[in-house]
C-alpha cells in the first residue's frame, strides 16, 4: 500500500505536504485554543508536521494515518525528533474509511478530501470518529478567483472549473451540510511558493542522483514544465485553506 511513487520523490523533502507554512500551521493550533490532553486524529498525515508540533507546543495526543510509507517513517522519525513520540502515533494505512476505537476531540483531513470521495464524504467519515462537540478540521482548495475557461482551471491542476468553489460559496457549503465555521486559516502565495517550489530542487537532486530510474523522464518533464505552469495558473488562481467546523 502506498502513494503514487512519483510523489514520494517529488515531496520527499517535504514536512508539509500543502500550502499551509509551519507559521500557519502554529497559528491554527493557537487558534483552536487547543488544551494539553485533547486527542486529535489527522487522516492523510502526510510527515506528521501538525501532530508533532502540536504535541510539543500544545500537550495533545493523537493519531495519523496515511498511505504513504515514505512519509508515515519520517513522521515517526519527527515524533522522536521533537521528543513527542509517547504522545503521537502514526499507521501506515489507507485513511479511506479510517474510523478510531476512541473518540476524537479533533478529527481532520487536511488537504486529502478524496478519501472520502469529497468535502462532504470526508466530513461524514471524520464525525464518525468525533466526540460530541469536537471540532472538524478540513483542508481544501478553492478559487481565489474563478478561472475564466476550462482550459485555465485544467492548468490549475484541476478538472474543471467546477471541481473547487470560491471561498465564500465553500464556506457557505459547510452550513448547508449543518456545520458552523468556527475558525479558518487561509494559505498565502508565499505559502503556495513554499510547497511548490521546494519540489523543483528535490526534482533536480533526484534527478542527478538517479539518471537512468525508470521515472527520470517524468521527473524531468515535471522540472522542465512545473515552474512556468505553476507561475501562470495555480499561483494566481487557486487558493487553499483548513476550515474548523462544528456541528450545528
Amino acid at each position: 500500500m502506498d502513494i503514487p511513487r512519483i510523489f514520494n520523490i517529488t515531496e520527499s523533502a517535504h514536512r508539509i505536504h500543502n500550502p499551509i507554512t509551519p507559521d500557519k500551521l502554529a497559528t491554527l493550533g493557537a487558534a483552536l485554543r487547543l488544551e494539553a490532553g485533547t486527542r486529535v486524529l489527522d487522516l492523510g498525515s502526510g510527515s506528521g508536521e501538525m501532530l508533532c508540533t502540536w504535541a510539543r507546543d500544545h500537550g495533545i495526543v493523537g493519531t495519523g494515518v496515511d498511505m504513504s510509507r515514505l512519509f508515515s517513517e519520517q513522521a515517526q522519525r519527527r515524533a522522536e525528533e521533537l521528543g513527542v513520540a509517547d504522545r503521537v502515533a502514526f499507521i501506515h494505512g489507507d485513511a479511506a474509511g479510517y474510523v478510531a476505537g476512541e473518540k476524537a476531540d479533533v478529527a481532520a483531513c487536511v488537504g486529502a478530501t478524496w478519501i472520502g470521495g469529497g468535502v462532504a464524504g470526508t466530513i461524514g467519515l471524520l464525525a464518525r470518529s468525533l466526540r460530541a462537540g469536537g471540532v472538524i478540521l478540513i483542508g481544501e482548495p478553492y478559487w481565489r478567483q474563478l478561472p475564466p475557461s476550462e482550459e485555465v482551471a485544467k492548468g490549475c491542476l484541476a478538472g474543471a472549473v467546477a471541481d473547487f468553489l470560491v471561498l465564500p460559496e465553500l464556506l457557505a457549503s459547510f452550513g448547508r451540510l449543518g456545520y458552523d465555521v468556527v475558525e479558518m486559516v487561509l494559505a498565502d502565495q508565499d505559502g503556495w511558493d513554499r510547497y511548490e517550489a521546494a519540489k523543483w530542487l528535490t526534482m533536480r537532486r533526484w534527478l542527478e542522483a538517479h539518471p537512468g530510474d525508470e521515472l527520470a523522464a517524468e521527473v524531468r518533464a515535471q522540472l522542465t514544465s512545473e515552474p512556468v505552469r505553476y507561475a501562470t495558473y495555480t499561483r494566481e488562481y487557486l487558493g487553499w485553506g483548513v476550515f474548523a467546523l462544528m456541528a450545528r
